[in-house]
């Protein structure tokens, strides 16, 4: 069950709080841009819907998730020991190129 993960810009700020600000900075000094802010804030709210609706797991329910993360961690656990093994082999000594 391979899936494609969305690539998320980490260094994207998803909070609310800074427009909120500028929003009632606005209605503080009776400008009229508050309705520019709002619907700045209406923007941010609808893409970070859409982000939401993106998510891997978002269709499934959390016990599904839950066991898809068991499995996942089981999976993890297996290759990590996998990779000890094979550190501890033998290394073949490969000539390097001169």
């Amino acid at each position: 069950m391979a899936t494609t993960v969305p690539v998320v810009n980490d260094t994207e700020d998803y909070s609310f709080l800074p427009l909120i600000h500028d929003i009632i900075k606005c209605m503080d000094k009776d400008n009229q841009d508050v309705h520019q802010e709002l619907n700045k804030l209406r923007t941010r709210i609808q893409e970070t819907r859409e982000q939401i609706l993106t998510m891997p797991g978002i269709d499934m329910s959390p016990e599904l998730q839950q066991n898809r993360l068991r499995t996942l961690r089981e999976q993890v656990h297996t290759k990590n020991e996998l990779l000890q093994k094979y550190k501890g082999l033998c290394m073949f000594d490969i000539p390097k190129p001169s």
